[in-house]
């Protein structure tokens, strides 16, 4: 039987976004922790999204570039914080 069922967000991008969008609001060691994160479950994401059925791809694509930026924001808090 072929069954027919609807694309779905896989686990993997779900959590990239949550993670990326949390690290801009913790401090910069937090931030760097969730921003790493994100990008690995977005490269995950990625790969999963290549899947038939399983979408995320695009969020994938937006939490890793939202992890680096988020990178790029604690970087900042850090070098804030230092002086």
């Amino acid at each position: 039987m072929n069954e027919v069922t609807k694309p779905h967000f896989s686990i993997p991008s779900i959590i990239a976004v949550v993670a990326a969008l949390v690290s801009f609001g913790t401090g910069a060691l937090w931030g760097t922790v969730l921003a790493l994160v994100a990008i690995v479950f977005g490269v995950i994401g990625v790969l999963l999204s290549l899947a038939p059925g399983v979408r995320g791809g695009m969020i994938s694509t937006f939490s890793m570039l939202a992890g680096v930026l988020g990178i790029v924001v604690a970087l900042i808090k850090a070098l804030r914080s230092l002086f």
